[in-house]
């Protein structure tokens, strides 16, 4: 059986003129995008030329919420209640869910962003306000999530899940993310990153930094293009993949449940 992945970047991550990454030409590489949706970045205008660029390409259109942290770019811990990140979190798919009505499409997922993306791993009651988000708005959304808490909440909800791998980010022993803010956090060398992603992708496992062998299921992967390499890495790994013998398709709401 052919093996098939998602792609997916964070798009739409600029404010005013204010600009990050090249969206454009990511969009060739892609299959999906997570769109920011104001409150770590993004404006009405972004939010609408973003989304109108991935209509006409057809990539699938995610949400990106995150804490409301826009001079932090969302990467801050902030002692907000599950309640406020419920309705945090509906505002922001809500807002962008009009933008994708207005250019005739609609969102398939939703994944949160930065440090809210960190812990609704690890705190049950974050990830449940997520799920109860998602839920309010539309039960066919996709949940992108790594895994811990908020797949687990999303799965017991009915809610289809996909796992995403991070190419570029170096795992601890326990499955989690290396902090950015120690050494060695993000891996640059297009060749390594494109053979960690091959074997995420066809052998479910990655190694620690550590040397630990850890199982690493991936349904999407994520490529970061905030960096002035990104788009020649995002499309190594693409080739790598495809090289690999690997179909590079949208996510399939109906498979992941």
């Amino acid at each position: 059986m052919t093996r098939s992945i998602d792609l997916v970047a964070d798009l739409g991550e600029g404010f005013g003129d204010w600009r990050m990454g090249d969206d454009e030409a990511l969009l060739d590489v892609l299959t999906s995008a997570n769109v920011a949706c104001g409150f770590h970045a993004g404006d009405p205008r972004i939010m609408d030329r973003t989304v109108a660029s991935c209509a006409e390409r057809g990539v699938s259109i995610g949400a990106h919420p995150s804490f409301p942290d826009l001079v932090g770019f969302g990467r801050r811990a902030m002692d907000l209640t599950p309640h406020e990140v419920r309705t945090d979190l509906t505002y922001q798919i809500g807002a962008l869910a009009g933008f994708a009505a207005h250019h005739g499409t609609a969102l398939a997922h939703v994944a949160p962003h930065g440090r809210l993306g960190n812990l609704v791993a690890t705190r049950a009651d974050y990830a449940q306000a997520v799920v109860d988000a998602v839920l309010g708005i539309d039960p066919e959304l996709i949940v992108l999530a790594q895994d811990g808490e908020l797949a687990e909440a999303a799965r017991a909800a009915g809610l289809a899940v996909g796992i995403v791998g991070i190419a570029d980010r170096a795992y601890r022993d326990d499955g989690t993310l290396v902090p950015r803010s120690e050494p060695g956090a993000v891996i640059h060398a297009p060749e390594e990153v494109a053979a960690r992603t091959v074997r995420m992708v066809l052998e479910n496992a990655i190694t620690s930094v550590g040397g630990v062998e850890i199982p690493v299921r991936t349904d999407t992967v994520l490529l970061h293009g905030d960096t002035s390499t990104a788009v020649a890495l995002s499309r190594r790994i693409r080739q790598g993949l495809e090289e690999a013998g690997v179909t590079i398709a949208p996510l399939d709401a109906g498979a992941l449940r």
